[in-house]
Parts: C-alpha cells; structure tokens; sequence
C-alpha cells in the first residue's frame, strides 16, 4: 500500500506537475527518509500520521543539525505528498500543513563585478575546438541568465539567429522566449561552425541538442560546472564559479543598469516578482542613486 502510493504521487509530479528526474528524486529521497523515521519509530503507516508525528520529525531533524534550508525542503516534500493523498482522498489529513517553519534570514545572491566577468571572458578564449563551445556557454549564461537546465536543454531548432531570441524550457515544461545579444550570437556561429559541426560529423552523432561534449553526445549539466571551473583555472580569479551564480549576475547587472523588476522577471522565468526581489538588494548602489535624484526629501 505504502509503496503505491509513493508511486501515484511519483507519476503526477513527472506526468502531471512535468517536474524534472532530478525533482522527482529529492521528493522520493525525501519521502522514504521519513518512512525510514517511521518504521525505526515502530510506525510505519504513512496515513496514520498525525500533527504530533510530523512536530515529532520535525524536532528530529532539527536534533541531527540538518540546515535550515534542507529541514524546510524535506518538510515542503512532505506536505506535497500528503495534500497531494488528501486531494484525491487517499488520506483524511495533512499533518505537515499545520506545521510554521520560522522563516529563513535573507540570503544574498552571489555575483561577479563587471570586471570579473571581463576577466572570465578572457580566460574563455582559446584557440582549440572545444573552447569556442565554452566561450559560447559563458556568453549564453551570462547573457540570458537561462537555468543550467535549460541551457543543456537547449535544440538548435530553439536559436533563432535572425530575431536574437532563443525558446527555453524552464521549469514545468513553461517555455519563454529569451533575447540574446551580439557576443552571443557572434560566439554560438563559431562554436557551431569550428566545434559542433565537426565533432557530430567525426563521431556519427544525428541529435539536435545545441551544447555537445567532446564525444558530441548532449552535454550534462555536470559538464557545464566542470567547463566553468576549468575557465575559471585559467582567470586570475579566486571566487568559486556555477551556472547558477551566472544567472545572478545577469539579473543584478540588469538590475544596476536601469532595468525594472518585472523585465527581470520575466527573463528569468521567475514566477513570482517575489522571487526576483533579492536581487533589489544588491542593487542599493543603483537604488540609492534613484532615491536622491527623485524624491524631494533624499
């Protein structure tokens, strides 16, 4: 019974909600820990559950010292599961609904300066084949701010050289059209023409998937990281590198350069504005600047 169960939820979140293999399986993880919790517990019937059992884990949790950030995953996990059971009646109760996690403390996104990245780019620049690819992932990183996600995602069928814009997939299958800018297009044609051409033609590879590895098969996302670090190496630069902080740095630069939250936004696939907020404060240079040129009292 219990493992049908996990089961249903598993095929409405990858069929239904169009969550990635990567989500579906920190939900799985996060669902067998607590029936793990449960059976050492002398309980292991997922819908007996009530408030106290789910205070109970929580406090159990928080007793193995696990973050703050992981706790509230590994609850956020839970509650889907049960309201999920409860919706379609396969339980009476939602334990984990009840439960107020204290809000975490703000936490800054990490970016690079202006001439950081101007440092990156310098380092990217090669003359082998493969590093007009890498070339081609920093500018398509930094100048769309696309998920790494979408970025291996990515078709040649989804680039459109003429209009500058680009069709992602973001998260749930949502897709959106992103603009990309000169030096992209510029670094793409190349990496296109000298690497992607060549290396599908040496190896037989037929797919349409825009970034390949060395063997032309579609690039991971643990490619992506390691192609980072590996530009990174070559900078003068001491920071750590991921796709993820490249994102940031898109939207704070946006940001100190004049654009409005909601154009952020949208660029970056953000559902909410409340999302994109964070990088507002990061921009208090820019936002300090507005303040005592508009308002009568700065």
């Amino acid at each position: 019974m219990e493992r049908n169960l996990v089961t249903l939820f598993m095929n409405y979140l990858i069929h239904e909600r169009h969550y990635s293999d990567l989500t579906k399986k920190a939900y799985l993880e996060d669902i067998e820990a607590f029936s793990s919790f449960l059976k050492e517990s002398g309980n292991d019937d997922l819908l007996a559950v009530t408030l106290p059992d789910a205070r109970v884990y929580l406090g159990y949790l928080n007793d193995r010292e696990y973050s703050r950030t992981s706790i509230s995953r590994k609850i956020s996990s839970l509650r889907a599961f049960y309201q999920f059971l409860l919706n379609n009646e396969l339980a009476s109760d939602n334990p984990f609904s009840y439960l107020n996690m204290k809000k975490r403390g703000l936490r800054l996104p990490t970016f690079f300066y202006s001439q950081e990245m101007e440092k990156l780019f310098e380092a990217a620049v090669g003359t082998k084949p493969l590093d007009y690819r890498n070339i081609a992932i920093l500018e398509v990183l930094y100048g769309t701010g696309i998920r790494v996600s979408e970025c291996t995602g990515l078709k040649m069928e989804d680039v459109d050289f003429d209009m500058g814009v680009m069709l992602v997939k973001g998260k749930g299958n949502k897709e959106r059209y992103v603009p990309f800018g000169h030096y992209a297009s510029i670094a793409l044609q190349e990496y296109i023409e000298v690497t992607r051409n060549v290396i599908m033609a040496k190896y037989a590879k037929d797919h349409d998937y825009l970034f390949i590895n060395h063997h032309g098969d579609q690039i991971t996302q643990a490619g992506v990281q390691y192609t980072l670090n590996q530009i990174l190496k070559k900078s003068t630069l001491t920071s750590n590198i991921s796709p993820h902080m490249l994102r940031h740095t898109f939207a704070t630069h946006l940001l100190d350069n004049g654009a409005d939250m909601r154009t952020v936004q949208e660029l970056l696939g953000h559902k909410s504005l409340s999302s994109t907020q964070i990088y507002a404060h990061v921009t208090k240079e820019h936002l300090q600047s507005d303040y005592r040129k508009y308002h009568p009292r700065a």
